[in-house]
């Protein structure tokens, strides 16, 4: 079966690659930086609250140094305490150690003019709790620390404030931000690295086309699709329905099918088999209810990969009817030409007794010629009252007997006027006759000659159609696909596809609530019944009773 390849146009290449590569790349440059920002922020926190633990260490420090504690309770010790504070503030690098007393006067500073000189902040350790913060102060802005200061006897006698200036915070965060710009780099590469591999893998999964590329295939695509007058399905690789048009749901009746498999939405049949491959060829002839189908499926395949499959659905229902009525008046005109050539020579047989002086044996041949054709449709009309069925039985008649096959109409036949499913009787009575004149002409001639003998019966609750040739039967391993459209053992003929002929008496018979049955060998009967009154549709997968059917050729 010959693939279906898609050629793709390369224009514009590397454009949409280009623009994706671009945009990711931005994207990844705003939220690296973004990023670096946030992490530099929160990064200053963590340091300042490093920072405010440890100026706050150093305040707990001081306040547990001995010599502090013993003058600020008792006094004395001249300077002691500045120095003691000022040692530890130099050992600690803090930038500052106060000591207060309980009126907020300073005993220490870095600044020897403000010691004795009142703060006029509150003292904030009388609940004998340890505090951390940010200070303005005096200084600038520093991490600070307060720890309640007491005396050798236990009595709360002051407060030691440290702190660490604003610019020993920033020169750690400046340290550190090196290293968080070294990995936002790296993530910012590895990002773009990504987004590299992703703009090639989207370039490959859409071919190489851009973006107005792939929109305007998306415009072409559903205008082409519901523009046309063939139902279109496409499969993806695992089965699934992918695309179908509007004219493939009518003509399908598959409804909303799409990412649907055909077991889903499609009974075992034909119809399943011809659209998911299981029937090879072209062309394959489909009977459903209401249509005549020819399916054509191709596989798909772009670049060596294999996509699925594109199936083509055409409405023949028209066209094979007027093929099959062609085919029909090919017949009746072949059999009117060897009646012409029959008269032909009955007319000379005529002119040759007159020749001869003869009038009396020619007057008699010539009533005895015009009496045989009147005597077959009389006898026909005795039997079926309807002028159309009349006409078709007469008209197969002669065709059956141009092709050495002797057609009878049982004698229990009898049909009225107006018998019920007109248009249906005259298609099974044809299909069935046509099928049962190949089948009697087509072999050896039985011992008793070939024959095909019909039967109409119209009774009070049902008709019955009853066809029996002198054939040799059905193929034994036919049973389950004779009434299967496409079916037969017999190649086409003329114009007509051969294989629709019991694929429709089936149809019929099924629609209307009828039954169909093949009897047994040798030679092949045929019986329909049609109820008086039309019954429910049957399901579309009904089965049909079907007697063990044996030999001949159908179609």
């Amino acid at each position: 079966m010959r693939r279906i390849r898609i050629p793709i146009g390369r224009g514009g290449k590397g454009r949409l690659s280009a623009r994706i590569l671009a945009n990711q790349l931005v994207i990844l440059a705003l939220t690296g930086l973004i990023g670096f920002v946030l992490f530099a922020f929160a990064q200053r926190d963590e340091i300042d609250r490093a920072y405010e633990k440890r100026a706050l260490a150093i305040a707990q420090t001081t306040a547990a140094e001995p010599q502090i504690r013993h003058a600020m309770q008792y006094g004395g010790g001249g300077d002691v305490v500045q120095r003691v504070a000022e040692r530890i503030r130099k050992a600690s690098s803090a930038s500052y150690v106060v000591v207060l007393d309980l009126r907020g006067v300073r005993h220490s500073h870095p600044d020897p003019a403000l010691i004795g000189v009142a703060t006029g902040d509150p003292i904030v350790v009388l609940d004998g709790k340890s505090h951390v913060g940010t200070d303005p102060g005096g200084l600038g802005r520093s991490a600070n620390g307060k720890a309640p200061l007491y005396g050798p006897s236990g009595k709360l006698v002051g407060e030691v404030s440290a702190g660490i200036t604003e610019h020993h915070v920033l020169g750690e965060l400046w340290r550190e931000l090196p290293t968080f710009g070294l990995y936002s780099a790296i993530a910012v590469a590895l990002g773009s690295a990504a987004a590299f591999l992703l703009a090639r893998r989207l370039k490959r999964t859409t071919f190489g086309l851009e973006l107005e590329e792939i929109a305007g295939l998306l415009q072409d695509r559903e205008a082409m699709l519901h523009g046309i007058r063939e139902g279109v399905v496409a499969f993806d690789p695992d089965g699934r329905i992918t695309v179908v048009n509007d004219e493939a749901r009518n003509l399908l009746g598959v409804g909303t099918a799409l990412g649907s498999t055909l077991e889903e939405v499609l009974p075992d049949g034909r119809l399943r088999r011809a659209l998911d491959g299981t029937l090879a060829g072209s062309d394959i002839s489909v009977l459903t209810d209401d249509h005549c189908l020819v399916v054509n499926r191709m596989p798909v395949a772009l670049h060596g990969r294999e996509l699925g499959a594109v199936v083509t659905v055409r409405d023949r229902t028209e066209l094979i009817g007027l093929l099959r009525e062609l085919d029909s008046v090919r017949g009746l005109t072949d059999a009117l030409r060897a009646q012409q050539h029959e008269f032909t020579n009955r007319m000379h047989t005529v002119a040759g007794l007159l020749d001869i002086g003869d009038h009396d044996a020619a007057y008699e041949f010539a009533v005895e010629s015009a009496g045989a054709d009147q005597a077959l449709t009389e006898s026909v009309r005795e039997r079926i009252g309807n002028a159309l069925l009349v006409g078709l039985i007469v008209a197969k008649t002669t065709v059956a007997a141009e092709r050495g096959v002797r057609m009878v109409l049982s004698d229990d036949s009898a049909l009225g006027e107006d018998p019920p499913h007109l248009r249906r009787l005259l298609t099974i009575v044809g299909n069935l006759l046509d099928n049962a004149i190949d089948a009697a002409a087509g072999g050896p001639p039985p011992a008793g000659g070939r024959e095909v003998r019909l039967s109409l019966i119209e009774a009070v609750d049902q008709v019955m159609v009853r066809v029996a040739d002198s054939g040799p039967g059905i193929p034994p391993d036919a049973t389950e696909s004779i009434f299967e459209d496409g079916w037969s053992t017999r190649p086409d003929r003329g114009t007509a596809r051969r294989g629709l002929g019991l694929a429709l008496v089936h149809r019929l018979a099924q629609r209307h609530g009828g039954t169909i049955m093949v009897s047994e060998g040798p030679g092949a009967v045929f019986t329909v019944v049609l109820p008086l009154t039309d019954a429910a549709p049957a399901p579309r997968d009904a089965r049909f009773t079907t007697a063990s059917p044996t030999g001949g050729d159908r179609g």
